[in-house]
């Protein structure tokens, strides 16, 4: 650090002037303290208690530029937000930057101008960013929502598990890791991957006073009226959480024709709905939004007074991520779960859905294996992820947790990424634009402008015929090109992001590699269902759900003496459970018929015929389960399996049923 550490006693005359708070919250002051030291930090505090402070006040007092790695837009742009109301200079590269704003920040950054730095962890594969943010002083990484880093816990993103090797390359000495959600095994595993030791972990504790929890077992056929009743016994805003898109727009529909004030949200929204009805629920104008999960995150609204879950929600760390976004002013907010457990079957099929199947992967390792073949044992590997996912019928985000398996194995190492297409557009005449250089440098840009095949405006600049020259290095012709687009001389697009990675050929030999995988998304999924498991235990408690609840995040304040010697279950007052409601789920119909053994024979030709030719390999078991249960995987996208009359048939079944069933019927 280029100055002395402040002591404690300074940091809140920096905080009232910087950004006019009177007073830290819990556990901020030990965590800036602790980075103005130089000791890396994990700070877990519960939602909306001023995680964010905590970078945002240190990186004022950093020399270099401060690096946020953040998962969601929403989240960026409200912090952005936040930092320029206090006139402290930060910015984004994102995808939705236009024309050079890319240029503009980045120069920003290297003049010294930005502070703070935020990106998704999916930049770092950019070639241009890689090559830009090596080019400049790091002195502190952030990590928000950095529960995604470990496989232990929920949201695991497997891009972040590249995060500590990113930090190592990049020599950045400081590292701050967010969360707001974290068991004891998670925090650990966090803490473990970026050498943050026990006395640098700040948790200020779990529990909210002000949140008042309620579980309802109530009918699907009842659902709708006493959702209504509840909202009309609410003051003020709320959140009402279902889990399928569809169900969001019925059920904001039905409000609606009840005379409240409510709208749909989810993802498949366009960008621009998405962003004005978020703009209308935070002036007030919409009163209640009734969304997928897609909503919440960064939503920074103080003053929402209610939280319902309309369906089961995914995990015990989800409920408590959504219902945290009540009462952030600190007054009183209720939060309501309409419990029964016909859900069930959806909430377990996103994790069914999201397993790829043994053929899939060994389709990958033989892919691999034939690439190494052909390119006669060059050791390299080139993909596009969505091209690739397409050939072996893996969805794109467990086909990114199946490539990182492979790097973590040795199997593969990433070299780089590179984009397969870059196109120019000149925005002055090219003898306008050559003659502002040295003769060595013309030359050089003369040669780019050469491989390139200019139309009308856009020219496509062939990398392959430039490069046969071995003088000419792509990073430089990459920098040149950045260069010419900062001085506003051309305007430069990429696209096409190409992975390439290193074989490791006795690794990829190993005879039992692709059980291997297997097993470890088999394990996963096993992980994934005890989760939701644990969850429909928990709503069914006899004991104090506040409690249990701060237990299952290593939070024991509210533990008393007398509780923690009888081992029993201390009552905070304000849960169900203290109310003497202890929650019996059901399901509304016992046992949902199943269609007939006919029924399923004919739907399971019908799906054989359609992908007839299509596929190199017999239809598997499994696929014939998604297609039951009506899961969409790449291959039924490619071939419109949705329009057959059996998609779907039995999704009111759970998958581990349609498995047992289909089996029968082979047998």
């Amino acid at each position: 650090m280029t100055q002395q550490v402040r002591q404690i006693s300074e940091l809140t005359p920096l905080l009232k002037k910087s950004f006019g708070f009177d007073g830290f919250r819990p556990g901020q002051e030990q965590t800036i303290s602790q980075l103005l030291n130089g000791q890396s930090s994990l700070a877990i505090f519960p939602t909306g208690s001023g995680k964010s402070l905590c970078y945002q006040l240190t990186a004022l007092h950093l020399p270099h530029l401060t690096l946020v790695v953040s998962p969601l837009l929403a989240l960026m742009k409200d912090q952005l937000a936040f930092l320029a109301s206090k006139g402290i200079k930060a910015a984004s590269i994102d995808s939705t930057l236009k024309g050079n704003e890319a240029q503009t920040v980045m120069a920003g950054v290297r003049d010294g101008d930005i502070k703070v730095l935020m990106v998704s962890v999916e930049r770092f594969k950019n070639e241009r960013f890689r090559q830009f943010i090596e080019s400049v002083p790091v002195s502190m990484l952030v990590v928000d929502e950095a529960h995604c880093i470990s496989e232990w816990g929920h949201n695991f993103r497997p891009d972040y598990l590249k995060l500590p090797s990113y930090c190592q390359a990049l020599k950045i000495p400081l590292v701050l890791l967010l969360t707001a959600t974290a068991t004891r095994k998670v925090k650990m595993d966090m803490a473990g991957k970026f050498a943050i030791r026990d006395e640098h972990i700040v948790q200020t504790g779990f529990y909210r006073a002000n949140l008042d929890l309620t579980v309802l077992p109530v009918t699907e056929y009842h659902k709708n009226k006493q959702l209504e009743q509840i909202i009309n016994q609410q003051q003020g805003p709320g959140i009402v959480y279902v889990t399928l898109q569809h169900s969001a727009e019925k059920v904001a529909q039905y409000l609606s024709q009840q005379g409240i004030n409510a709208c749909a949200y989810h993802a498949g929204f366009d960008s621009d709905t998405r962003s004005q009805i978020q703009q209308d629920f935070m002036a007030g104008k919409i009163q209640v939004i009734v969304a997928t999960i897609a909503f919440g995150m960064g939503i920074d609204k103080s003053d929402i007074r209610f939280v319902i879950h309309y369906d089961l929600p995914k995990s015990i760390e989800n409920y408590s991520q959504e219902i945290g976004r009540a009462g952030r002013d600190g007054l009183p907010a209720q939060c309501f779960t309409l419990a029964n457990l016909d859900g069930l079957n959806t909430v377990e099929n996103f994790v069914y859905g999201d397993t790829p199947e043994y053929a899939g992967i060994e389709m990958l390792l033989n892919s691999i294996k034939d690439e190494v073949i052909s390119t006669a044992y060059d050791s390299k590997w080139e993909l596009q992820i969505l091209q690739l996912s397409n050939a072996v019928n893996i969805k794109q985000l467990p086909l990114k947790t199946l490539l990182v398996q492979l790097e973590l194995a040795g199997v593969i190492e990433p070299l780089y990424a590179y984009f397969a297409d870059f196109k120019i557009k000149l925005l002055k005449p090219k003898d306008e634009i050559l003659n502002s250089f040295n003769e060595q440098r013309k030359d050089f840009l003369q040669r780019i402008f050469n491989a390139t095949e200019f139309k009308k405006i856009w020219g496509s600049l062939n990398f392959d015929t430039l490069l046969q020259d071995k003088t000419i290095e792509r990073n430089r012709v990459i920098a040149a090109l950045e260069y010419l687009q900062e001085q506003q001389l051309i305007v430069l697009e990429t696209k096409g992001m190409t992975e390439v990675f290193k074989i490791n050929l006795n690794e990829l030999a190993d005879p039992s590699l692709c059980q291997t995988l297997s097993d470890y998304f088999k394990e996963n999924e096993e992980k994934e269902i005890k989760r939701i498991a644990t969850l429909v235990r928990f709503f069914q408690l006899d004991t104090c759900l506040t409690v249990n609840l701060a237990r299952y995040f290593d939070d024991h304040s509210l533990d008393t003496d007398a509780s923690r010697e009888s081992g029993s279950v201390p009552q905070c007052g304000h849960c169900s459970v203290c109310r003497g409601q202890v929650a019996v789920l059901a399901r509304s119909q016992e046992n949902t018929p199943w269609p007939s053994d006919e029924a399923l024979k004919q739907g399971m030709t019908e799906l054989a015929e359609r992908l007839s030719g299509k596929i190199n390999q017999p239809l598997s078991l499994e696929s014939y389960c998604r297609f039951f249960a009506g899961m969409t995987v790449p291959l039924f996208g490619r071939n419109k399996v949705r329009q057959l009359s059996a998609f779907g048939l039995c999704e009111k079944q759970r998958y581990q049923a349609i498995r047992d069933k289909l089996a029968s019927l082979s047998d």
